[in-house]
């Protein structure tokens, strides 16, 4: 409800929508478009949580399609944080992170996205992408290149940058510990 906004009677429109795109099952390049806080009332297989409702846009040869993954921050699917945080690049293998999501937007990652069937109010059935995993950023996987637009992924190294100390130039004919 946060991009709601209600028109008055002779308001302009522009908006004819988008034509519904499916991906195919595969792998895609993703990069992060939006996070929003929430909170998961509980159901029957989650406990009530907090819940970060975060919109990705996947990258398919013809088409980009959004897709809106509800990560859970509790316990019994912390793996699947930690698999979204080392997408990222965010996250270390085997070392714990503290969660930093103002640093997720605008980042990119590889996923695995498949066709979910489902059966719509009205009994019809349905069908939409959804993410099923997300590749580690060292992982190497082969993804579906965009024709146009947006880039292919490139992966990302991390590494911890080396420190080194250099001896200052010494001028004037001062010597370190002479007074």
């Amino acid at each position: 409800m946060d991009d709601f906004r209600e028109y008055g009677w002779e308001d302009e429109i522009s908006d004819e929508g988008k034509e519904f795109v499916l991906l195919p099952e595969g792998d895609y390049d993703f990069t992060v478009s939006k996070v929003d806080r929430a909170r998961h009332n509980g159901s029957e297989k989650m406990p009530p949580c907090n819940m970060a409702k975060v919109t990705v846009t996947v990258w398919g040869a013809q088409d980009s399609i959004d897709i809106t993954e509800n990560l859970f921050l509790c316990n019994k699917v912390e793996w699947k944080l930690s698999q979204f945080f080392l997408a990222l690049g965010l996250k270390k293998h085997g070392e714990p992170l503290r969660m930093n999501w103002a640093a997720v937007p605008g980042k990119r990652g590889k996923c695995h996205v498949y066709v979910d069937t489902y059966q719509k109010k009205d009994g019809s059935e349905g069908k939409s992408n959804k993410i099923k995993k997300f590749y580690a950023y060292d992982e190497q996987v082969e993804t579906l290149s965009p024709k146009g637009g947006q880039p292919a992924y490139q992966a990302q190294t991390y590494q911890q940058p080396q420190q080194t100390y250099q001896q200052p130039v010494q001028s004037g004919g001062w010597k370190p510990g002479s007074f």
